[in-house]
C-alpha cells in the first residue's frame, strides 16, 4: 500500500525525503542522504503506466501532448496504483499532484483513495516563501508570472522523457485538497522543521512506526538533523551527489537546488504589493496554518 509524501512544489519535499530515507533504512552513518532516499519515487511517472511510448512520440505541440498524456494517465490512476499494491509492500511516493476528482469522458477519476493508500505526510510551507522559491526555480523574470503560477487553478507541471504531467492547481486548492484526506494524515510545516527539527522528526518517526518497526535513539535523531541540514545538503549538491537540478531556460545551465533554504525570507525578497496580494488570496489558509 502507498504512503503519499504530498506537497506543492518548493515546500521541502526533497529535504523531508532525506530524513525519511535515514529513518526507514536505519542508516545514520551514510553522508549521502540522497542515496538513502532513492527508494522514494515520484508518482505519477512513466514507469507506472503502460502503453505510453506512442503518446510520448506524438508529433504534436507540447501542450497538446501534455493534455493527451495527462488524460490517459488520469483515466488509469486507480489501475496503476492497484498494480503497485499487488506486492503488498509499503511504498512511499513523492507527489505534487493535488488530491482531485476529475470527470473525464464521463468517468470519475480520483487521484487516489483509501483502497490504494495507507496515509499521507502532507508538507506545507508559507506560500510567500514558496513564491520566492518558485520564482528562482522556474527562472521567472517577474512577480506577475510567479503570481499567475501559484494562483492558477489549472496549473500543471512536468512532461519530459520520464515525467508525466501533474495537476497542481493553485497553492490554495492544493493545500485544501490534501488536508481532506480522511486517514493517517500527518501535517509537517517547513517552518516547524526549521524551528524545532527534533520535535518534527520525532513526529515523523512516530507516524512511520505504524507501518515499519522503528526504534531510533536521541543520538541518531541528532545525526539525522546533522546529515539533513541545509549546509550538508548544499555541500552534497556542490560535490555532485544531487541529480534533480532544474536548468535555467535562458542560459541552459544547471540551477542550484539548495539555494536560499532557511535564508529564503519573503520579507526582504518580495515587493509590498506582491505580499498584500498573496495574503489576500490565501488569507483563510494562511490564518489556519498560523502564517498570519
Amino acid at each position: 500500500m502507498i504512503i503519499w509524501l504530498a506537497s506543492y512544489p518548493k515546500s521541502g519535499n526533497t529535504w523531508i525525503r532525506t530524513i525519511i530515507g535515514q529513518i526507514i533504512n536505519n542508516n545514520f552513518a551514510s553522508k549521502d542522504v540522497f542515496k538513502e532516499s532513492k527508494h522514494i519515487e515520484t508518482y505519477p511517472s512513466k514507469k507506472f503506466f503502460r502503453d505510453l511510448d506512442n503518446d510520448f512520440n506524438l508529433s504534436v505541440f507540447p501542450q497538446e501532448k501534455k493534455k493527451i498524456i495527462f488524460k490517459k494517465t488520469a483515466l488509469n490512476w486507480d489501475t496503476s496504483q492497484s498494480r503497485i499494491n499487488i506486492s503488498k509492500d509499503i511504498k512511499i511516493f513523492k507527489t505534487h499532484n493535488m488530491l482531485c476528482k476529475l470527470n473525464i469522458d464521463g468517468k470519475l477519476c480520483s487521484f487516489t483513495g483509501l483502497d490504494n493508500s495507507l496515509g499521507i505526510i502532507h508538507i506545507v510551507r508559507d506560500p510567500r516563501n514558496v513564491f520566492t522559491s518558485l520564482k528562482n526555480h522556474f527562472s521567472f523574470n517577474d512577480d506577475d508570472t510567479a503570481f499567475k503560477f501559484i494562483t492558477n487553478n489549472n496549473q500543471s507541471i512536468g512532461l519530459d522523457e520520464n515525467n508525466i504531467p501533474q495537476l497542481l492547481s493553485s497553492w490554495k486548492n492544493h493545500y485544501n485538497s490534501w488536508k481532506r484526506f480522511p486517514n493517517n494524515n500527518l501535517l509537517i510545516k517547513y517552518e516547524d522543521l526549521i524551528r524545532d527539527p527534533k520535535k518534527e522528526i520525532t513526529k515523523l518517526i512516530k507516524y512511520l512506526d505504524q507501518f515499519y518497526d522503528i526504534l531510533i535513539s536521541d543520538d541518531n535523531i541528532n545525526k539525522i538533523i546533522d546529515n539533513s541540514s541545509f549546509k550538508s545538503l548544499k555541500n552534497l549538491e556542490e560535490n555532485g551527489f544531487f541529480d534533480e537540478n532544474s536548468v535555467n531556460k535562458y542560459t541552459n545551465e544547471k540551477k542550484k537546488f539548495f539555494n536560499l533554504g532557511p535564508q529564503n525570507d519573503w520579507k526582504s525578497l518580495l515587493h509590498k504589493k506582491t505580499i498584500t496580494n498573496l495574503q489576500n488570496i490565501f488569507n483563510s489558509e494562511m490564518k489556519e496554518l498560523g502564517y498570519l
